[in-house]
């Protein structure tokens, strides 16, 4: 995530078009299960009414997630525009192969170096924010995720 250059700008604009897109397409289909569910639950039969709330659990459970979602990409979106108004933003600088692929040595190598920095500093929500992609670099997506939720909590904080 970097902050938004005027050769970055509508890749980004593209990128927030998509996502409400595909959040609007799974709007309309959480209502049509979720309408699904209350006709279920008008029935009035016990097995129509379990299926129902069974049923209706299901858009529940989306709309918190896409809440979720949504707001932490708002959230490392703000981070980054502060880390790039410092200078501090992380440049992913890494070499890669033909393919595209970051060489595991180097980015092994950024993320010990990202790792000590959030260690020396645990309390600063910058280091979390370089760590979660070095992470990212080195592969692992679910720490990377987990660094970012850590770096959005102190940065809240």
């Amino acid at each position: 995530m970097s902050a938004t250059s005027p050769s970055r700008a509508p890749r980004r604009r593209m990128a927030v078009a998509g996502a409400a897109a595909l959040t609007a397409l799974l709007s309309l289909y959480l209502w049509v299960v979720a309408t699904r569910a209350v006709a279920l639950l008008r029935t009035g039969e016990p097995v129509g009414i379990g299926l129902g709330l069974g049923i209706l659990v299901l858009p529940l459970l989306a709309i918190w997630a896409i809440a979720r979602e949504w707001r932490m990409a708002f959230m490392v979106q703000r981070m980054a525009d502060e880390l790039a108004a410092a200078g501090r933003l992380p440049v992913d600088d890494l070499p890669r192969s033909p393919g595209g692929r970051i060489d595991r040595e180097a980015a092994t190598e950024a993320f010990a170096i990202a790792r000590a920095e959030a260690e020396a500093a645990p309390e600063d929500w910058a280091a979390w924010y370089r760590l979660a992609f070095a992470y990212d670099a080195a592969g692992d997506r679910r720490r990377a995720r987990e660094a970012l939720r850590t770096a959005a909590r102190l940065h809240r904080g």
